[in-house]
């Protein structure tokens, strides 16, 4: 029988060596303690949700983000202390998007180590014909990105594949689909997939993106910017995730709360006759003293 691997909080051992020797003290300390704190937080994850399991074969989706290259980053550190043995393939898929320095990701993989494969489609141009000027792109590029992916993960026999998304990601999409599509429901830690052939794995669900950005800044890991769609300030979730920006700003921890929230649902104090027996509530009959 598989097992889950359980919470890991390594103790963080090397992480000043990874600076440039003449880095200031309180710099190498702040990227050794939010290093600790990722590793709790992604391991907690990883525990929680059963995501990586013995004899896994892990497909790392790496998009030269922030959120990917950390997501890298602490699994393969992870991955040198845990219990059970599994692998680790980083993927990128180059969308042939204009100017996009396609030596960068090969460079800094080869740098560290890691085996990788670099996909080539060219989902761009399909997705600059297909979607009017002004337009939301972010629909189709990501089907197109994720059939690709998925089509990959198939051919070669991966069981797991990881997705860059975070805890801000995973409460944004929960607003996104309350505001606009009148549902609530959101981004799971692990999902499976729609054809039943994959499993997802977000190990960044517990993650907070302003610890990614601070982690990716000290680690300077050379971040590919999307020139797809990031320009795109009509999106629905820029909207939303304009909105979480002033809450946090005006209530610190609120976004942390949320985020707890939508793992401690209570169906009885909802709507959802499907979810509970609303038909079936009865007062119970007094019982004897």
């Amino acid at each position: 029988m598989n097992t889950p691997l359980p919470l890991l909080d390594p103790t963080p051992t090397g992480a000043a060596d990874t600076l440039p020797l003449a880095e200031p003290v309180p710099r190498a300390g702040e990227l050794e303690r939010l290093g600790k704190r990722l590793r709790h937080q992604v391991g907690q994850a990883i525990a929680d949700f059963g995501m990586i399991e013995d004899g896994d074969r892990v497909m790392v989706c790496l998009s030269g983000g922030k959120d990917s290259y950390t997501m890298l980053d602490v699994l393969l550190q992870l991955q040198k202390k845990a219990p059970v043995s599994f692998s680790i393939t980083a993927v990128n898929l180059d969308q042939k998007q204009p100017d996009f320095p396609a030596h960068v990701l090969p460079g800094y993989l080869e740098s560290i180590g890691v085996d990788y494969r670099i996909l080539e489609q060219d989902t761009y141009s399909v997705v600059t014909r297909v979607v009017p000027e002004g337009k939301t792109m972010c629909s189709l590029c990501s089907r197109l990105r994720r059939g690709a992916l998925y089509t990959f993960a198939a051919e070669h026999g991966f069981t797991k594949i990881a997705l860059g998304h975070h805890r801000d990601d995973l409460v944004a999409t929960f607003f996104l689909n309350l505001f606009f599509h009148a549902k609530v429901s959101g981004m799971p830690p692990k999902l499976l997939s729609d054809d039943g052939r994959h499993v997802v794995i977000r190990p960044l669900a517990y993650v907070a993106e302003a610890d990614i950005g601070r982690y990716a800044r000290l680690k300077d890991f050379p971040i590919i910017p999307c020139n797809l769609c990031g320009s795109q300030e009509n999106l629905q979730r820029k909207q939303v995730q304009r909105m979480m920006a002033d809450w946090e700003r005006e209530t610190p921890g609120r976004i942390e709360t949320i985020a707890r929230a939508l793992g401690d649902i209570r169906p009885s104090q909802l709507s959802d006759p499907k979810l509970f027996d609303f038909l079936g509530l009865a007062p119970r009959p007094a019982t004897a003293d």
